[in-house]
Formats: C-alpha cells, structure tokens, sequence
C-alpha cells in the first residue's frame, strides 16, 4: 500500500525515523501501473518528512517509431506530510503554510498515492523511446513499410 501509518512516529521524539517498503497502484497520465519502492520518514519539528525512490512505469508512444512501450520511471521522492491533528490531545492543528502542502489524515496515515502521481508527471519524458537506437518509422515498426508503401 502507498499509505503508512505515522501515528508511533508523531509520538516519538523530533529526528525518529523509520524506513518503509511501500507498493500499490498509482495513475500517472492516465495510465495506471504498479508502483513500489522504499521510504525514509523523519519526524522534524513540525512535520514527517518522506524521502525515498519510487519505481514504475506508464505506457508510452515512440516519439521515433510511434509504437507503444513500457516506459520505465524512477522517482526520487522528498515531502513533508504536516499533522492535521495534535496526536495527543486529538485538537486540530493549524493548516500548513503552504496551501498544497500534504497532510497526515486524521487517522495519522499518510496516503503517497499524490506525491507519486505528481513525481511521475515530472519524470514523463518529453520525447520517449522505446530504446536508445530507435531508428524510427522506417525501420524500428514492423507496421511501418505497410503505411508508406
């Protein structure tokens, strides 16, 4: 699952950590594929700060040849999740700062599901190929003659 309970960590000392092994699905541009990777979560003074390497991939279209492949990503991940609870009295605690800022449910979970998402939309590359040495149309897609002949 890409969501991880912090409420043990909320409750430790100010530079606890912990690192976790995280997996689920995510939808990257419309596309939807299994993420997993591992992450470091550090609680700092106000936050739990989340950093870690997420892979996955989203299909992609050449920008050579025009055929579909399964374009790898690798996501360095670096947020801060904000409390919006106090985890010992249970009142609620003022918003971040930061309007978009991620925040820890009033569960104490954090749900990575967002951050991945937006990471991947960074990470798509802007003209993908299948491979390195895509030669293009005219000779990387089987399909390719067919259409120019």
């Amino acid at each position: 699952m890409l969501q991880i309970n912090v409420s043990q960590l909320l409750k430790g000392p100010i530079g606890s950590a912990e690192d976790h092994q995280v997996s689920g699905t995510v939808e990257i541009d419309g596309n939807t594929s299994q993420a997993q990777g591992l992450v470091s979560l550090t609680r700092t003074n106000r936050s739990i700060l989340v950093r870690g390497t997420i892979y996955t991939s989203v299909e992609a279209s050449c920008a050579r040849c025009l055929n579909s492949f399964s374009c790898p990503l690798v996501l360095e991940i670096k947020e801060e999740f904000y409390p919006a609870t106090d985890t010992a009295s249970g009142r609620l605690l003022p918003s971040p700062e930061e309007a978009d800022a991620f925040t820890v449910d009033e569960h104490q979970v954090i749900n990575l599901a967002e951050v991945v998402r937006q990471c991947g939309l960074t990470a798509l590359p802007m003209k993908p190929l299948c491979r390195e040495d895509c030669t293009g149309l005219q000779k990387c897609s089987p399909t390719a003659n067919k259409l120019t002949e």
